[in-house]
């Protein structure tokens, strides 16, 4: 075959001249040193999505033929079954060539074997399958657990790639019989990101319409801006087929593109055909080929690597500032964090001063949550002190005034407590025992709604002491209960004072009716307005009965007024002075036949009265229930001003005055320091992972803000060649109709800089 020509050592010498290392020489390698940073703490640590290439296709599509003529060696795990079982970080580092030393040698190294590196292509296959083996069996199974490999070579570009497992159909081995829907879910985690370009390979011959790879590409890049197409075994198609149109991006339009390839054969690979015979190879096929000839540029591993390396490195800072900003985020988050965990205290004297600083910040944060001066003060509810006064003056104050003082009895109930109050007479008055007996019973009744006002306020203020704990509170549990236990137990003690004294605002109002309030309503003004009322609804003065009772009237009801001191005179009275009739004292001795004995009925066990009311009876009846009003009305407003009072004064106040001397009291004691400062076990692991997440986010900015002046010196150059709507390259040979032109066009010449502007107008319009 003559001598061998290794294709990349073209590319290898771009990337050697100082004039164009720039090229991924510095961002693509912090990309790497990021995910090196980040990878220890695996699932531990907030996810952070770096730009990445993700390498995804069907079973026996060429995934890893293309991947070893990327890096130039075979170091991949071979068969005819699954190979990739689980994700491949491949890391690929351009090392310059140094003349005369022994650098240029190759070299890989796997992330969990830190400082051990491979020379030995072929201990690198074994190490991928037995770490695979480890994680996923060995009965084909598969996992998303990473393995993370870097190749330093003088002879590859730098480049960050992905090997997913390809995509099956029917399980083998030990796979679940869900192995195409759980292989497509880890891939679509990989690729659903924009920080992911997508290297979607399909072989050429099969039907590349319905390639497994472009399928779920376009699932997860609808705009298929950050996809690349390749499609592999060009050199096995249908004699008399090609792949030009999909090349061209005639069939299924890529904006980056496609390029092809041409893999090694399994028998190939059997008769140790090298990675730089099969590079030869394919580099003779396209120049002798009549169809892919004139598209050199889109056909090639050389092509592919070169594509790969400007489109991440390109991708790759379009979003630097976002994730500069996004680790800067999770690094403000982590501090909060580990402040919420402390660090350790060990002396006493440590131990006291921290321990009074908390219960004093405690108490101080209470007593602003009371007054309304917490600097975390809510502009979307009521909180602290504003709920106590809701609780006063909408609850409890607007509840007293809505209770109505006659509700819970009568007019009947008015009438039979007046008529107890007189006793076996007629009173000539409306006694004052029936409104005492009515008032004290209504005024009772005012105990309850205080008593509940009170409870109400106690439960804010355990609410405000559970939102008052300090951040450094939560990591020793307990203190935290200890505090709780007192808060609880110094409440409880504030309650009973108070509620003594509302009990005892309550009874000081039933044991005394002082009439002779000024603001109490007289009786004889409760009568005339009692009357006025009576003129109004019946239309005629009430009067007196002076009349002559009906001789088979009701024996129970009673007569008001003088008329009771005269009432059934006349019925006494002989009206013919008949001979026969007798005085009511006078024997009757001279009566021979006496008539039947009257039997007089038996009073009921329960006798009440009926619901017909006279009207001095109602007369009665009003002027009750005016001196009820007018009284409650008094009493009530004393209670809607004492209560209050009795709660801020033995409970509220109370607290605020004396919660930390009692916390010293209880809790500040030297042979409780250690125990109230207990730290639980797995708060020592948080913080210690926490301090490493911290670590590791600090190191992450670190190496960004090292290039963060560089990519702004670099941003502006090119910018010609950047496409708007993706932020990533323009590449010659790309599916856009700008590409149109004829092959010679193509492969002779570079489009001059105006025609390159037009192209970009044009490509916009459309």
């Amino acid at each position: 075959m003559g001598e061998q020509v290794n294709p990349f050592d073209e590319a290898s010498s771009v990337a050697d001249n100082p004039k164009t290392a720039s090229i991924g020489s510095s961002v693509i390698p912090i990309v790497n040193r990021l995910q090196d940073i980040f990878a220890p703490l695996g699932g531990s640590f907030p996810k952070i999505n770096l730009p990445q290439v993700a390498v995804i296709g069907s079973q026996s599509s060429g995934k890893s033929s293309v991947l070893e003529a990327l890096v130039g060696r075979d170091f991949l795990p071979r068969g005819s079954d699954i190979c990739t079982r689980r994700p491949l970080v491949l890391q690929l580092e351009h090392r310059p060539r140094r003349p005369n030393t022994d650098d240029d040698r190759e070299w890989g190294e796997f992330l969990h074997l830190p400082e051990k590196r491979f020379y030995d292509f072929s201990a690198i296959r074994r190490e991928i399958q037995a770490e695979t083996e480890r994680e996923a069996g060995t009965n084909k199974g598969v996992s998303d657990k990473q393995i993370r490999l870097k190749i330093s070579s003088p002879n590859v570009l730098n480049i960050t790639l992905v090997d997913l497992p390809g995509m099956t159909k029917v399980p083998v081995g030990d796979q679940p019989s869900d192995i195409e829907a759980r292989i497509r879910t880890m891939i679509m985690s990989y690729i659903k990101h924009e920080t992911c370009v997508i290297l979607a390979v399909s072989p050429a011959n099969s039907d590349l319409a319905t390639s497994d790879a472009l399928q779920m590409a376009r699932a997860a890049d609808p705009a298929g801006s950050r996809t690349i197409g390749v499609i592999t075994k060009l050199d096995i198609m249908d004699r008399g087929t090609d792949a030009r149109n999909f090349l061209l991006g005639r069939v299924i339009p890529l904006r980056l593109g496609y390029i092809g390839v041409v893999n090694r054969s399994q028998e190939d690979i059997n008769q140790d055909w090298s990675i730089v015979e099969a590079l030869n190879y394919e580099e003779n096929f396209f120049h002798n080929h009549p169809v892919y000839h004139g598209l050199s540029d889109q056909c090639g591993i050389p092509q592919l690597a070169n594509k790969l390396n400007k489109i991440l490195e390109q991708h790759i800072r379009t979003v630097l500032p976002r994730l500069k900003a996004e680790l800067n985020s999770q690094m403000v988050a982590v501090v909060k964090e580990i402040r919420t965990y402390g660090e350790d205290i060990e002396s006493k004297a440590e131990q006291g001063a921290v321990l009074l600083n908390i219960l004093t910040r405690f108490c101080k944060a209470f007593s602003h949550m009371l007054d309304g001066r917490s600097r975390e003060m809510s502009t979307t509810e009521l909180s602290g002190g504003a709920r106590i006064h809701y609780i006063f003056e909408s609850i409890f104050v607007k509840s007293l005034e809505e209770v109505d003082p006659c509700d819970g009895f009568t007019d009947k109930d008015i009438q039979t407590a007046i008529e107890n109050a007189t006793g076996p007479k007629d009173a000539l008055f409306v006694p004052d025992e029936p409104f005492e007996v009515l008032i004290r019973r209504q005024i009772a009744r005012l105990l309850d709604p205080s008593l509940q006002c009170l409870r109400f306020v106690y439960e804010e203020l355990i609410k405000m002491s559970r939102a008052c704990e300090a951040t450094e509170m939560q990591r020793f549990p307990v203190l935290r209960r200890s505090v709780d236990e007192v808060m609880g137990k110094f409440l409880c003690d504030g309650v009973k004072p108070a509620e003594r004294m509302i009990a005892n605002i309550v009874e000081m109002e039933m044991d005394y009716i002082n009439t002779s309030h000024p603001n109490f309503l007289s009786g004889s003004k409760a009568v005339e307005l009692a009357m006025q009322h009576l003129k109004s609804t019946k239309g005629s003065r009430p009067q007196l009965n002076n009349d002559k009772p009906p001789s088979s009237g009701n024996s129970t009801g009673r007569t008001s007024g003088i008329s009771s001191l005269f009432g059934g005179s006349e019925s006494r009275i002989s009206s013919g002075g008949s001979s026969s009739s007798k005085s009511f004292g006078e024997p009757m001795h001279d009566v021979v036949h006496l008539p039947t004995t009257v039997q007089l009925r038996e009073p009921p066990a329960l006798l009440r009265l009926s619901g017909v009311h006279t009207e001095q009876q109602e007369l009665e009846i009003i002027v009750i229930k005016l001196l009820l009003r007018s009284y409650y009305d008094i009493v009530r407003k004393k209670i809607q001003d004492f209560v209050p009072k009795a709660i801020m004064h033995f409970l509220v106040n109370h607290t605020k005055r004396n919660l930390l001397s009692t916390f010293i009291q209880k809790l500040y004691r030297e042979n409780l320091f250690e125990e109230m400062l207990h730290v639980q076990d797995d708060t020592v692991v948080k913080r210690k992972r926490t301090r490493e997440m911290f670590q590791v986010l600090q190191q992450a900015v670190q190496t960004l803000e090292e290039v963060d002046s560089e990519v702004t010196s670099r941003s502006s150059i090119s910018s010609s060649s950047i496409d708007t709507a993706t932020g990533l390259p323009k590449i010659q040979g790309l599916s856009s109709p700008i590409y149109t032109t004829s092959n010679s066009d193509i492969s002779s010449h570079t489009p001059s800089l105006n025609s390159f502007k037009s192209h970009r107008l044009l490509h916009s319009w459309e």
